[in-house]
């Protein structure tokens, strides 16, 4: 199926977003500092839970350290604009992606489900940064955030790899397109926020 926007997603951000994201830009990287956090031990949840899956181990363990630098480099460009980081923020948009996961006890698909909520997850960050590197005036997090881009969309095909390696193509491919579905109609409906990365 052809992409309607970045990576695949069926709907782009509200154009409003970037415009709130600029003008509120200690409370973006706050939060944005939160989803470098849960990418980070997202992924190590994956390796605690799966650690016979020895493709997924090796992929996910740079993963890691990638996301926990990009923590890093967030917290500095916070301490450069003398911004302190608070206490972490409810992630509605994280919450709704996960009540769309399948319920099941069967350990192959409950791994196809966690790799692709990831990879939703990581291809919409992915949007957003690139939104935010063409759009706001700060030249420096133009770059941070175009370099972090790069970085997002990388990951996004780590996982999107990896349910591949576990998975039939079809099952995943079928799955995804249903996951991308609903994310659009979760972005539809979520209120655009100047405290929220997603």
């Amino acid at each position: 199926m052809q992409s309607l926007t970045t990576l695949g997603l069926k709907l782009p951000s509200d154009p409003r977003w970037v415009n709130i994201a600029e003008m509120n830009l200690a409370d973006i990287l706050i939060d944005h500092a939160f989803c470098e956090q849960k990418a980070a031990s997202s992924c190590i949840s994956l390796i605690v839970r799966y650690p016979d899956k020895e493709k997924l181990v090796e992929i996910l363990t740079p993963v890691v350290a990638e996301e926990w630098g990009h923590f890093q480099r967030v917290l500095k460009e916070m301490r450069n604009r003398g911004i302190k980081l608070t206490h972490k923020r409810k992630d509605e948009y994280v919450e709704k992606l996960q009540n769309c996961l399948q319920k099941t006890s069967d350990y192959n698909i409950r791994l196809l489900e966690q790799l692709l909520l990831c990879a939703l997850i990581e291809a919409r960050s992915a949007e957003r940064f690139k939104l935010l590197s063409e759009n706001i005036a700060d030249e420096s997090l133009r770059k941070f955030y175009h370099e972090l881009m790069i970085s997002e969309a990388g990951h996004y095909r780590n996982f999107i790899e990896l349910a591949e390696e576990y998975m039939p193509k079809e099952v995943v491919r079928k799955r995804w397109e249903t996951f991308l579905a609903q994310e659009a109609e979760i972005m539809r409906n979520l209120e655009v926020r100047k405290d929220r990365f997603h």
